[in-house]
């Protein structure tokens, strides 16, 4: 989906384009921006190693690419980043999956060496992006105290995101995709973290998404939606809701789908075969002093 400016919904929405040729939007006390960079380098990839302890990261790492929703009067930030991602990846350490050659796979190493896999090779992770409170922000509210009582965090809710608002005919005008992280799993499949956020006259919406494709063997799709209708008040909503599908191919063909890899190539197109792992919503709790 490629997006063009239209400086008349702009204007008629009370946006402006972000100044100095920044990749955004400010709305409603909002600024959105998307920032696209390279792959990360050599040097960067041993930092990067370093600090997460482990010799095992994705082919391609964009890991200075990421995405900002930021509410300037409250200094509350909502961001997508790699680094993030991959800790919690390397915390959650899931256990491989299962190969058809069995535990030993040549796997991004030497011709003459056969690596036993005893790590996630998948990147899966359970991000759900991250959360701060900064400390100047437009009128010096929102200040993150010593003991942390400041923080940010995330309440189980009943409420729900509203898809039928979300469908409706509303100009877009902001519309990105940054790509965090992909790996091809040694051309046996495909790893993918991305996400993507629109914004509207009413709202802005995103959707992180990890897609994981071991031809042959699994399919699994974490994704995470946030919605924030924009409000006159100081604090803003914002709702979450996380969503872990999985299957396997096996279960997929005795269900009558195709057991072809080439007929999962769009994760939105099959998400609804896959059944529900874990699902829940939550909303952003915002301390009162703000």
């Amino acid at each position: 989906m490629e997006w063009e400016v239209d400086e008349r919904e702009l204007k008629a929405a009370g946006a402006e384009l972000l100044p100095d040729g920044r990749r955004g939007v400010r709305i409603h006390g909002w600024e959105i921006e998307s920032f696209k960079r390279p792959i990360l380098n050599s040097l960067s990839l041993q930092q990067w190693e370093q600090k997460l302890q482990t010799s095992h990261l994705p082919e391609m790492i964009f890991g200075d690419s990421s995405l900002v929703c930021k509410h300037v009067n409250s200094g509350i930030r909502v961001y997508f980043n790699t680094f993030d991602a991959l800790v919690g990846w390397k915390q959650e350490a899931l256990p491989p999956v299962e190969v058809p050659a069995a535990a030993e796979w040549k796997f991004r190493s030497k011709p003459s060496q056969q690596v036993i896999l005893d790590y996630d090779y998948t990147f899966t992770t359970p991000y759900c992006g991250s959360q701060a409170l900064e400390k100047n922000s437009e009128h010096g509210r929102g200040a993150i105290s010593e003991d942390g009582s400041c923080s940010l965090h995330w309440e189980d809710c009943k409420e729900q995101i509203d898809v039928v608002a979300l469908a409706s005919k509303e100009p877009i005008l902001f519309y990105d995709e940054v790509v965090l992280y992909e790996d091809e799993l040694a051309d046996n499949g495909v790893s993918l973290l991305t996400v993507k956020v629109r914004v509207m006259p009413s709202c802005w919406f995103l959707l992180l998404r990890f897609w994981l494709r071991v031809d042959g063997v699994l399919m699994r799709l974490r994704e995470t939606r946030m919605h924030c209708v924009f409000r006159d008040s100081a604090k803003p909503i914002i709702l979450r809701e996380s969503c872990w599908r999985e299957a396997t191919f096996q279960a997929l063909s005795s269900k009558g789908y195709p057991s072809d890899s080439a007929a999962y190539n769009d994760p939105s197109n099959i998400s609804q075969r896959l059944p529900i792992i874990m699902q829940k919503t939550q909303k952003l709790k915002i301390p009162d002093n703000l």
